[in-house]
């Protein structure tokens, strides 16, 4: 069972599934009781009560005679899925690389070495023969990398068990 409903809060209107004992508005977080929201209507049909409510909307919106000569929302739901691209389909057609557009977020640009943040720390701790905390703070701070982003790689590297740390020195695992 699917039912259109509203919330008396805010005018959201969305589809419920089922039936429970509150449902809570997707846009303002009102929670009531499934009972006391208004149902414009109760279908067995998912599509019907997706084109009540766009019918709804259209209707708020003063767009009912347009919203009229479309068709059902799951052949635009269709239409629209046939004419998307994806973000690397967009760039390549638009003469970028989207490699080296994803490598260039990773980079620092502040950084000589041009080498993303988590590539110095990571170097640090290979370069250095189990530094401290320290020690890999100061390495970073020569290329580039603050203190606090240190700090939190280490901790993200400690908990993915890629180092180990022991009596305040790291090393690689």
């Amino acid at each position: 069972m699917y039912a259109v409903v509203g919330c008396g809060e805010c005018s959201n209107l969305w589809i419920v599934e089922g039936r429970s004992e509150t449902s809570e508005c997707p846009r303002c977080g009102t929670r009531r009781a499934f009972e006391k929201r208004k149902q414009f209507v109760e279908t067995d049909d998912a599509d019907h009560a997706r084109e009540v409510r766009a019918s709804m909307l259209a209707a708020r919106q003063g767009q009912s005679d347009v919203f009229a000569d479309v068709d059902s929302v799951s052949e635009l739901e269709d239409q629209v899925e046939d004419g998307v691209i994806d973000d690397e389909a967009y760039l390549e057609g638009s003469g970028l690389d989207a490699d080296e557009i994803a490598a260039a977020g990773d980079r620092d640009p502040r950084s000589p070495s041009g080498s993303s943040r988590k590539d110095v720390v990571e170097r640090a701790l290979s370069e250095l023969d189990e530094p401290t905390e320290s020690e890999i703070v100061e390495y970073a701070d020569d290329h580039g990398v603050p203190a606090d982003y240190v700090e939190t790689a280490l901790e993200k590297l400690r908990r993915r068990g890629e180092v180990s740390e022991s009596g305040g020195r790291y090393r690689r695992l």
